[in-house]
């Protein structure tokens, strides 16, 4: 892991997804990009299309992130760690997103508050838009953390072979924290497996990756995202991994917004992979 981008609205939960950026950026020595979108109508930022005399107002904004951004780089939590910080105009997760894949990051951290959605930048669709859009993993703090370790690591799944990708994915990451990965079987009412066969499946979607060090789980639950957030209560887990599939969701019960409502809903750190 060289570099890890954190999109800030220079909120609280921006603050608090920076320091967790910059604990695993000391364990991997690496670089941290530190982005602010600037959101604005096109009248105020481009003269062609616009009001030219708007422009002032629109280099005022940047300015003053840059301010922000000053006060931000003296903290102590950040002392010795290569920073570097950058202020674009462009709709925030389309920028986020673009700016990601631009510069190589491999990793997106973001901060949330919770079951109300992302703050200011993050609000509404921008966070539905980054967490399924991304083509590399979003890992969402929620709250400050003096240390960042992952010592049990869920992942959730659907056994749908598709998911394989997001499962080397994440083995990859339990392994840079050397974490205990859990993989997760939920079973609703509405699609119930007998536990025999929720097994068998298990299995036949590990078949030929010799994976046995990874411990395999059926959970029962009423619904996919009350069973992933149960049992993570029940085991103390210290992440929680799912799998995005841009707008189409995921076959069977990663449909429509699971990840979103995992994202807004679960006090633990959540870790997003694209299929």
């Amino acid at each position: 892991m060289q570099k890890i981008l954190v999109p800030t609205d220079f909120s609280k939960e921006a603050e608090n997804a920076l320091k967790t950026t910059a604990i695993i950026a000391k364990k991997f020595d690496a670089e941290i990009y530190l982005l602010h979108m600037l959101d604005l109508p096109l009248n105020l930022i481009d003269p062609v299309q616009g009001n030219s005399q708007n422009v002032p107002e629109a280099l005022y904004f940047m300015k003053l992130a840059h301010m922000h951004f000053s006060k931000i780089k003296e903290s102590d939590y950040l002392k010795d760690l290569s920073v570097t910080e950058a202020v674009q105009f462009n709709h925030a997760f389309k920028g986020i997103t673009e700016f990601a894949k631009n510069n190589n990051c491999d990793l997106i951290i973001m901060g949330s508050h919770g079951s109300s959605g992302f703050q200011e930048m993050f609000a509404g669709s921008n966070t539905e838009k980054v967490v399924r859009q991304s083509e590399i993993p979003v890992l969402v703090i929620k709250e400050e953390a003096k240390d960042f370790k992952i010592e049990k690591f869920i992942l959730a799944t659907d056994t749908e072979i598709d998911n394989k990708k997001t499962l080397l994915k994440a083995i990859e990451f339990s392994k840079l924290f050397e974490a205990e990965l859990h993989l997760l079987f939920v079973n609703t009412p509405n699609n119930f497996t007998t536990t025999k066969q929720a097994y068998a499946d298990l299995e036949e979607f590990l078949q030929e990756m010799n994976l046995n060090s990874i411990k395999k789980h059926i959970y029962n639950d009423i619904s996919v995202e009350k069973g992933i957030l149960n049992f993570s209560e029940k085991i103390k887990a210290d992440l929680i991994g799912i799998s995005t599939h841009g707008r189409k969701g995921l076959a069977h019960f990663f449909n429509g917004s699971i990840s979103e409502d995992l994202v807004n809903h679960a006090r633990r750190p959540v870790i997003t992979f694209k299929i």
